[in-house]
């Protein structure tokens, strides 16, 4: 029977024919023989008749397929030392060596050397409370299947052997608290902390973040809680926006053409979320206050999380109005004074750029935007004056039809998007 022959026949196989698509359409199969040739397994499909299990087996051949091989070597360890024990001369393993034709490599399994990690005495001692010696800390271990010695090379280091049945110890921490459960956790002494305690409080922008949700809702706006991940489009060429190539934060391998991108404006979700609704009764007012992400090569991450503030107004009328009007709501909840052109307008050239202007008054202002995104003449940038410095922190408007084209929204839309970090 050839391999063809063989397909064709598992095919129909209720339990078999369901894997068979994984090597199907290889242009080799994997197959598994002795020393003389014999197969003992078509992996991942079936194993052979030479190897398999009777009344009258006394050698078990144990053999495992795997696509990773680090979970190859636990499945294999851990199965081997279980069968091992029932062998008739117990804990005795006959070891495999294999030759692999397609990379000329040779190992033998299993492996079962112990893995040896190094321990500090006293991260064992000071998690649990103890105060127990080296010699005293190997005798406990070797309760929970540890081989424990003190290091020679540094007298606060304990070397432990990690038997291969444990490939869930990974760090220190799993070894001590193996130490906590032979000591017994009752057992353990109990302190009260002394200057270690604390009370918990919310992170400053949570905070705020907060205040202006309770605000925004008591002006009769409804919140909304849209997913973090849009498209790329969405974010760009449907708002009549262009990509630099150095703002958003794009996914590797993104599952769906709709979340490729992490969202860099909130009005995506919005616009989305009036769309999915725009079958109930308008106007509709709603509000949405979360991150924005940006890529920036100053951090570590080389990505930063931004906090916004966005609305939208959603009716037979342009709500222009609606949305300056909870603007100036919500900046004066904060203390933030408008300001007039006779106060001090300082002009366009601040934008997202922090500048300093230290004669002038703090408070915020608005001028008109030239923005493809909004309707032409009908959109403002919002920019505020703190502590001497002024930027620009956001913009609201008119959204232009082709964007209300795109996101398949018949009647008009102002939205409102700010910085809120700036308050900070």
């Amino acid at each position: 029977m050839d391999s063809a022959e063989l397909m064709n026949f598992y095919e129909n196989d209720k339990h078999l024919g369901r894997f068979l698509h994984i090597i199907r359409d290889s242009p080799v199969y994997p197959a598994i023989y002795d020393s003389n040739r014999v197969v003992c397994s078509l992996p991942p499909i079936i194993n052979g008749d030479h190897s398999k299990i009777t009344l009258d087996t006394t050698n078990v051949f144990i053999e495992i397929t795997a696509t990773d091989l680090t979970k190859l070597d636990i499945v294999t360890d851990i199965m081997v030392t279980m069968f091992s024990m029932y062998c008739s001369e117990p804990f005795t393993v006959e070891p495999v060596q294999i030759n692999s034709d397609h990379n000329n490599q040779t190992r033998v399994t299993p492996n079962l050397k112990p893995r040896v990690a190094e321990v500090e005495i006293d991260y064992l001692n000071s998690c649990t409370g103890l105060t127990e010696s080296p010699e005293s800390l190997c005798k406990l271990l070797s309760k929970m299947s540890y081989t424990s010695t003190p290091s020679t090379k540094d007298s606060n280091i304990l070397e432990v052997a990690i038997p291969p049945t444990r490939a869930d110890v990974l760090h220190q921490c799993d070894v001590m608290e193996d130490l906590a459960v032979c000591y017994g956790y009752n057992n353990l002494p109990r302190t009260a902390p002394s200057r270690s305690a604390t009370v918990g409080a919310p992170l400053l922008v949570n905070k705020l973040s907060d205040i202006i949700r309770i605000e925004a809702a008591v002006a009769g706006w409804s919140e909304v809680m849209p997913l973090i991940l849009c498209s790329h489009d969405e974010n760009f060429a449907w708002l009549n926006r262009k990509d630099d190539g150095n703002t958003v934060v794009r996914l590797a391998n993104p599952k769906t053409a709709e979340y490729q991108v992490v969202r860099s404006t909130l009005l995506p979700g919005l616009l989305k979320t009036i769309r999915e609704n725009k079958g109930h009764s308008v106007p509709m007012k709603i509000f949405e206050v979360s991150d924005v992400v940006f890529k920036d090569e100053s951090q570590e991450r080389k990505a930063r999380n931004e906090r916004h503030f966005a609305a939208a107004w959603y009716g037979r009328t342009s709500g222009f109005e609606v949305v300056h009007g909870l603007l100036d709501r919500v900046l004066l909840m904060l203390r933030t004074a408008f300001l007039t052109h006779e106060e001090g307008l300082s002009g366009k050239s601040v934008d997202f750029e922090v500048k300093e202007n230290p004669s002038k008054p703090d408070g915020y202002w608005i001028e008109e935007l030239d923005d493809a995104t909004f309707f032409a003449g009908h959109a403002a940038s919002v920019y505020l004056r703190l502590g001497g410095k002024e930027r620009r922190i956001g913009e609201f408007g008119i959204l232009h039809p082709t964007v209300l084209e795109k996101f398949d929204l018949k009647y008009p839309v102002s939205t409102l998007e700010i910085n809120l970090e700036v308050f900070l």
